[in-house]
């Protein structure tokens, strides 16, 4: 049966169906050419082609990814995972720095070391992935500064803002009514007081009233974008002295120098762009170098150093010759390179003649310091020259010696009793063969010791002036002593860019941190009996001082006008400007 209900909208009776009368009518409706199953108007549902939303096509995917990459959450993160490559630069041995110890990190750790190898860690500032990093932040940043900059000398030129029609929905609003007073008179004076506190003013007309709109802490920006542009300057400044700077190790004996070439260094690396003919001439003397140690009784560890000095003497062409002391972290600088002091030790003077009397080796041996708190040193001497067979002497240096169950050690890292401690070795050393072997390593397993008469090896102790002969006519003996210095020597043409970059850099932060951007408003309306004074601000970072300066300035503004103020009360607290109960921060626009 069909029934029938009020339409309260149309005010007709609409007939309602049965269930089984709907079923059977629904079904012959679905059944109607065009017909929909449902009363739905969106074309999804009533079963028309559904909605497709544009694709973004090749432009508008490239513009996206380069929103999102120059985006400033983007670069803070790429400067994040920048400091988290730049760890196992920290942690591992570089081969640029010392490739000894990277070798020595490889052999000692097997699959984990070449693993590690291949990761790039012992290369992490010249590998693929951090340069990735390093190139993506540097566009990164360029594409968010460069807008910024445009709109910010855009903001400079303009105009303060126009004053709000409603000052009560801002920070530290404060209404007077100033009988008396001339509005004129009054809106002069806030305009001044605002001037002289570094404020950019506009004085503005308004249909029943004037206005002060005036802002200040423009540098706040200027200093954020010094900050990023600074930063960038680092990163080139970096990239480029990667480019073309040099570094270079070498080691110098007492009374020996140096010259400023590229084949008179221990170890050498230069970037792509450097060019070796472009190298600084200079040339330095080592004339003595000094080492004072904790000694017995003092306080601190024994033997702990106290002090390195260096005494050079400089020649540079067209100058005068002059002396300079060299300190660890006091480098010399001279002529665009700077020089470094990095190491010491001990360079024994030892002569060593083969069995028909030729000197085979002569003069000061460079020693390694094997590490521990005496300077025990490592000795190697190779005599490929030797006759009947190539000799090679090896053992260690001992400034404090003493031989016991240890072997042979150094108590104390001063010269104060030298010894060698020494055994000799023949057979082939193995430079011919055309493979570069460590000048101050010998693989003595290919080697036979020379004996004695039972058969075991001669082991030498000899001190300074001693001579010994070995049983087959080999002669070692223990001439002198001297000191030697490891120096580094560095230059890079964008060093001290990179410091003027960082000191801006940090005043661009210090700017952006410190200095508070804020907006002022004061709006005067004359009355029949004197003048209105509405004054009003707006902090566009956190600023807690900008409600106290609101106050403070309508307090000035209120008690230089010579009218009473409401109420005609004559107590000192009605002269204080009284702040509205709404001053929740709110939009200027």
């Amino acid at each position: 049966m069909n029934e029938k209900t009020p339409d309260s909208a149309a005010g007709t009776d609409v007939p309602v169906a049965s269930a089984a009368e709907g079923s059977a009518t629904d079904a012959s409706a679905a059944d109607a050419p065009g017909a929909s199953s449902s009363w739905s108007s969106k074309p999804e549902v009533d079963g028309t082609a559904p909605v497709t939303m544009p694709g973004l096509g090749l432009r508008g995917t490239a513009l996206f990814l380069w929103r999102q990459l120059t985006s400033m959450q983007t670069a803070l993160i790429l400067l994040m995972l920048l400091a988290v490559a730049a760890v196992p630069g920290s942690l591992y041995p570089q081969r640029s720095v010392n490739p000894a110890l990277t070798d020595q990190f490889l052999e000692e750790n097997g699959k984990w070391g070449e693993f590690l190898d291949t990761l790039g860690f012992f290369e992490v500032f010249s590998s693929p992935w951090f340069s990735a990093i390093y190139l993506l932040l540097f566009i990164s940043l360029i594409g968010c500064i460069v807008p910024r900059v445009g709109v910010h000398l855009r903001q400079l030129r303009a105009k303060p803002p126009r004053t709000p029609s409603r000052l009560n929905r801002f920070v530290g609003h404060t209404r007077i009514e100033l009988p008396g007073a001339d509005a004129d008179a009054l809106l002069e004076q806030a305009h001044r007081a605002l001037r002289r506190s570094r404020y950019r003013t506009e004085v503005r007309e308004e249909k029943s009233s004037r206005s002060v709109s005036a802002e200040r802490g423009l540098l706040r920006e200027t200093g954020n974008l010094a900050f990023h542009i600074a930063l960038v300057g680092v990163l080139v400044c970096i990239a480029g002295g990667q480019m073309t700077s040099y570094r270079g190790q070498v080691t110098v004996i007492e009374g020996t120098g140096f010259s400023n070439s590229l084949t008179t260094y221990d170890s050498f690396e230069s970037g792509a762009w450097f060019d070796d003919q472009n190298m600084p001439p200079f040339h330095f003397t080592l004339d003595d170098f000094r080492a004072t140690y904790v000694q017995p009784g003092e306080s601190g560890n024994v033997g702990e150093p106290r002090s390195f000095e260096a005494d050079v003497r400089v020649t540079t062409p067209g100058e005068p010759e002059h002396a300079k002391t060299l300190q660890v972290n006091k480098p010399l600088h001279v002529d665009g390179a700077s020089m470094f002091l990095l190491g010491n030790g001990y360079a024994p003077e030892v002569t060593v003649t083969d069995p028909q009397g030729t000197v085979v080796a002569e003069g000061p041996i460079i020693t390694v310091p094997m590490g521990d708190t005496g300077y025990t040193s490592q000795l190697v001497i190779k005599a490929p020259d030797a006759q009947p067979e190539q000799t090679a002497v090896v053992g260690y240096f001992l400034p404090t010696g003493t031989i016991d169950e240890q072997g042979p050690h150094s108590l104390y890292p001063d010269a104060l009793d030298p010894q060698l401690a020494l055994t000799v070795h023949q057979g082939d050393l193995g430079l011919d063969s055309g493979i570069p072997q460590n000048a101050y390593e010998v693989d003595v397993t290919t080697l036979t010791p020379v004996t004695g008469e039972d058969g075991s090896p001669v082991l030498l102790r000899l001190y300074p002036g001693q001579e010994f002969e070995l049983p087959d006519g080999t002669t070692v003996s223990f001439d002198g002593l001297r000191r030697y210095a490891a120096f580094d020597i560095a230059h890079n043409p964008f060093e001290r860019w990179v410091l003027v970059s960082a000191l801006v850099a940090v005043s661009g932060l210090i700017l952006s941190l410190f200095v508070p951007r804020r907006r002022v408003w004061v709006r005067v309306r004359s009355t029949a009996d004197g003048a209105v004074l509405e004054v009003a601000g707006l902090a566009r970072s956190d600023d807690p001082a900008l409600e106290g300066d609101v106050h403070a300035l309508a307090s000035k503004l209120s008690t230089a006008q010579d009218g009473p103020l409401p109420g005609n009360t004559s107590s000192d607290d009605a002269r204080l400007p009284r702040a509205s109960n709404d001053s929740s921060e709110g939009s200027a626009q």
